[in-house]
């Protein structure tokens, strides 16, 4: 193990705040390619490379939650210093597991919700099977779920930003710090 990927009673590992910021990368060319599709009309190549591109960057998150979760329980998780309050803890970890299912969920959805609608899939130029039959209610169903998802997904990442940055700049602890490429 290099020195940088030791663990760290204060920091996260080298390879934990990379998975963490790619993640971070990831989540924002999902939303934006789903955003920016509209920009072209429907049958056209760019809304077709839009969407997808949300198909990968979300197989990608996918990937990278497994990846994360054992990087996540090979090393405890690093103090907060000055130590938060307990109602603190409890939502941090709250947030943290509603992300956590975000990661899994909202590519699962989005999987099926291909299936449902018979569109093929090729992922770095493998195609995914079907996952389930073709149906054009569940497909609609699944739609709405991955939307209900998406909707809630800004709010948690925007909570889980605005909390990170309210830890740095008004409490002054080393949350922030903790998920740095810092030494």
């Amino acid at each position: 193990m290099s020195a940088s990927n030791l663990p760290s009673p204060h920091r996260f590992n080298r390879l934990t705040v990379t998975i963490h910021w790619l993640t971070v990368l990831l989540f924002i060319c999902v939303y934006v390619s789903m955003e920016f599709r509209d920009i072209f009309e429907r049958g056209t190549p760019g809304r077709d490379l839009m969407k997808t591109s949300h198909y990968w960057f979300g197989i990608c998150i996918l990937l990278l939650l497994a990846i994360r979760l054992f990087a996540r329980f090979k090393q405890p998780t690093p103090v907060i210093n000055p130590p938060q309050p307990h109602w603190q803890q409890l939502l941090a970890k709250g947030v943290h597991l509603a992300i956590y299912t975000l990661m899994l969920v909202m590519p699962v959805l989005g999987l099926l919700l291909l299936s449902a609608d018979a569109v093929p899939l090729r992922f770095f130029g493998t195609e995914l099977p079907a996952l389930i039959a073709t149906d054009a209610a569940t497909a609609e169903w699944l739609e709405d779920l991955h939307e209900i998802g998406a909707t809630v997904g800004y709010y948690l990442i925007g909570i889980h930003a605005l909390a990170a940055l309210f830890h740095h700049y008004w409490l002054k602890d080393n949350t922030l710090v903790r998920m740095s490429f810092k030494k």
